[in-house]
């Protein structure tokens, strides 16, 4: 997601208005807001500091003591019952410490789950960050370091949204709110599935707010309204039993990874989309991006064409999309005069909205099997899947989180769809099956989660914390 939008944008006049706040009751949510904000950023500063990473590679420790740091924030604004919680992994190993607060609703009050998660992606190649990874450094707007955005600037929203709700309204907050903080987010989730169904009581709740996705641009809020499914596996191609001289040998028969290689040609047309027949694909987004755009965001080379047809939005939210992202062959280096007998290739499928995992991966199966190059032998392994989400935007708390996001920012919010995958929210609407999904974020196109130099928007944090903090007191002072 990035640019501006060239589509009219959502307008927020179009949802209810709120008869809660008027202006005098935004206008106390702003200024508590406002009031803390800097010891807001300072407590982030703190959270940046833990590198709390839940690979197994990785020293649990750190991440042990962000959750200890997550639970304490909690306990500060206010909250009594604060745990830590982790279930096992299949292996006997202990999944993630994810951080669960609760404030009970009163009588015919609804529950607010709010989700985010306080691990983090390892830093990667340290000589590509301008700043140290984990010390938070404030530059032109922007706070620099690794969770400054992804997703440490989730959890501070929440907490600094409830604390500002709790303020201004006191007494009158009768509203549920459970706070989930995950901990094992960016190792995929292993135990999220065992966790909800071991907690499944503690963590029901009427609305669920992951914050832990993008605006559309800074100075431009966005709901995101779809996330893509995911299918992945590997792709093994097999021409000889055992390898052999390329001199003495070559020409009547082709190696391995070249036979590979024709076969990964066939995963796609000569438009560059995707040609695995019974997937589905939709040329439906809301709003576009200008081309140049999306080449800067994604730095694409010049000159170099993209890839598929209809609008840009499409191709990365309501299309399919298949990478090869790992590839097992001898490096340059290494390489010797040999025909080799097999070669390997992972493959990362996006699913549009709608498709269902299992389906996918089937054909895919189909696609290699049948596609397989000079007679080769094949052999196809499944790996992970997700499925992908679309949200209710009829839904009452979409429309009350879209005039929140408009009244935050002052310009209507849009409604975008996501290229990327959050497999685990297919397990919240499996087993919350009435539940309202709202997928929210502090990141902005600048961001580069994952990346070296990851950062946060300031200005837009702050908004991001006055959005929410309307949508808690509007969901209070209204119910769904």
């Amino acid at each position: 997601m990035t640019s501006s939008p060239t589509a009219t944008p959502q307008n927020p006049s179009a949802h209810p208005n709120p008869g809660f706040a008027g202006n005098n009751s935004t206008a106390d949510l702003r200024a508590a807001i406002d009031r803390s904000f800097a010891l807001t950023v300072e407590r982030l500063k703190e959270l940046v500091a833990i590198p709390g990473i839940a690979w197994p590679s990785f020293d649990r420790g750190p991440l042990e003591h962000s959750a200890e740091a997550v639970a304490e924030l909690l306990r500060g604004a206010g909250l009594d019952n604060v745990q830590i919680l982790a279930c096992d992994k299949p292996d006997g190993t202990p999944g993630g410490p994810a951080v669960v607060a609760r404030r009970p609703a009163a009588d015919g009050k609804p529950t607010i789950l709010l989700y985010a998660h306080h691990d983090v992606q390892p830093t990667g190649d340290p000589a590509l960050w301008e700043t140290e990874p984990f010390t938070a450094v404030e530059k032109d707007g922007r706070l620099y370091g690794r969770g400054a955005a992804d997703d440490k600037a989730g959890i501070m929203a929440h907490v600094a949204a409830y604390a500002a709700v709790s303020e201004v309204l006191g007494s009158a907050l009768g509203l549920g709110v459970t706070f989930f903080f995950e901990g094992e987010e960016e190792a995929g989730s292993p135990t999220f599935r065992s966790f909800l169904e071991e907690n499944r009581k503690l963590l029901r709740a009427d609305v669920i707010v992951v914050a832990d996705s993008s605006n559309w641009k800074v100075g431009i809020p966005a709901l995101t309204t779809s996330l893509r499914g995911l299918v992945d596996g590997t792709i093994e191609v097999q021409v000889l039993k055992h390898a052999v001289h390329s001199g003495m040998y070559g020409g009547p028969v082709l190696d391995a990874p070249t036979l590979l290689s024709r076969l990964i040609a066939t995963l796609h047309d000569d438009e560059g989309n995707v040609a695995i027949e019974g997937l589905l694909a939709r040329d439906t987004a809301a709003v576009d991006l200008p081309e140049e755009d999306y080449r800067a965001d994604a730095s694409v080379l010049d000159g170099v064409r993209l890839a598929g047809s209809g609008s840009i939005a499409s191709r990365l939210w309501t299309k399919p999309a298949l990478s090869i992202i790992g590839f097992d062959a001898p490096s340059v280096d290494a390489a010797s005069n040999t025909l080799l007998p097999r070669a390997r290739a992972k493959f990362s499928l996006r699913l549009a909205p709608g498709q269902i995992p299992e389906e996918a991966m089937e054909a895919v199966r189909r696609h290699v099997e049948s596609n397989a190059p000079f007679g080769a032998r094949v052999t196809f392994t499944p790996g992970e899947s997700g499925n992908p989400f679309l949200t209710d935007t009829s839904s009452p708390a979409a429309s009350l989180a879209m005039w929140a996001l408009g009244e935050a920012w002052g310009v209507p919010a849009v409604e975008t769809g996501i290229g990327g995958s959050i497999p685990f929210i297919a397990d919240l609407t499996e087993l919350y099956p009435d539940v309202q999904i709202l997928v929210t974020g502090v990141e902005d196109p600048d961001s580069r989660a994952h990346s070296a130099n990851e950062s946060l928007h300031l200005g837009d944090f702050r908004k991001a914390i006055l959005a929410e903090a309307l949508l808690l007191a509007r969901i209070n002072e209204q119910g769904l």
